[in-house]
């Protein structure tokens, strides 16, 4: 057993949860994000060194798997191996064999998904949405509630009905955004989606 699997092991007998430390740490790294997004599509599966290196490499240089040239393929499964399996094993997010050349995924890399969805960046902020939305809907309740014209022509039953579409339209933009960047779920990781 190696010095790797056997931090990882310790790690996940404790039951420790993984700090935002780890996590962020884990998601700085193209090629560490990468790794976890094809771990979430292989599922509970053992994946080699050679397939993740392979998969990586065509993402990073755009290219098709049969395009992947050996140099290409060296570069990645030689960081791998080195540098992100083992760091990604001591947050105990993977469980990685460096004899036998194999990552899994453990329960702790079910944690990642929850990071992502914050920090993906994607163009809608939407807690300040959701602010906003429930701004205007209090204005509206109050106004509504004050006779104002020209809102007070129209019934107090149709406004709520107008707050409640606007709400369930904006939950349902926000849950396509959410499967949208979902790992594990497309052929490619949200990042390259969103270059296509």
């Amino acid at each position: 057993m190696t010095t790797v699997d056997t931090v990882q092991q310790t790690r996940s007998e404790s039951a420790t949860r993984l700090t935002e430390d780890e996590l962020f740490t884990i998601l700085a790294n193209q090629r560490r994000r990468f790794v976890v997004y094809l771990l979430k599509r292989r599922a509970d599966t053992s994946v080699s060194i050679g397939e993740l290196a392979d998969q990586i490499a065509a993402w990073e240089n755009g290219i098709d798997l049969t395009e992947i040239t050996g140099t290409h393929r060296k570069r990645v499964y030689t960081a791998l191996q080195q540098s992100h399996l083992p760091k990604m094993a001591e947050t105990g997010v993977i469980r990685f064999n460096r004899n036998r050349g194999t990552v899994e995924p453990t329960t702790a890399l079910e944690e990642v998904d929850m990071y992502l969805d914050v920090i993906a960046g994607d163009e809608i902020p939407w807690s300040e949405y959701y602010l906003g939305l429930s701004g205007v809907a209090a204005a509206l309740v109050a106004a509504v509630w004050l006779g104002v014209w020209p809102l007070g022509v129209v019934s107090e039953l149709m406004w709520m009905a107008v707050v409640v579409i606007a709400f369930t339209v904006s939950a349902t933009i926000h849950n396509y955004y959410s499967v949208k960047m979902e790992l594990g779920r497309h052929e490619q990781p949200p990042e390259l989606q969103s270059q296509n």
